[in-house]
Formats: C-alpha cells, sequence, structure tokens
C-alpha cells in the first residue's frame, strides 16, 4: 500500500504567558549579571563589571519560549 503524505502548515509564535529572559556572564571571570526580563539592564550591569574589573569580554543569553501551532 503506496504512503499517503499530508503536509500541514505551521508557525512558531511566543509562547503566551512568558517573558525573553536576558542573562549575563563574564568571560574572564565567574561573574553573571542578574536574570531580568530587561535586556538593557543586564547590559548596564556589564558595563558596570567592565568599569570597575577590566573586563571587556561577555557571553549574552537570551532565552525564550516558543509554541508552535498548525494553521488549518
Amino acid at each position: 500500500m503506496p504512503a499517503v503524505l499530508r503536509y500541514v502548515q505551521h508557525r512558531i509564535t511566543q509562547h503566551p504567558n512568558t517573558d525573553v529572559t536576558f542573562e549575563a556572564e563574564c568571560l574572564k571571570c565567574e561573574w553573571q549579571a542578574t536574570p531580568s526580563t530587561d535586556g538593557a539592564a543586564v547590559d548596564v550591569e556589564c558595563m558596570g563589571h567592565a568599569g570597575r574589573e577590566g573586563h571587556q569580554g561577555f557571553r549574552r543569553i537570551c532565552t525564550s519560549f516558543a509554541l508552535v501551532e498548525r494553521i488549518e
């Protein structure tokens, strides 16, 4: 019996009732910014750390939750 294929379109969106969370960590020491839903606040913390310690490299992390739904 031949296979029957059905293609269904989907969309991906930000999961409702969730926020994007921003984080950062110094690449030279163990320092980490306080996670926040405000990316600018995390950047300000990184700049403060850079000013105090002279460290220039940071790993920035942006976490969000997605929802995939069928479009019908």
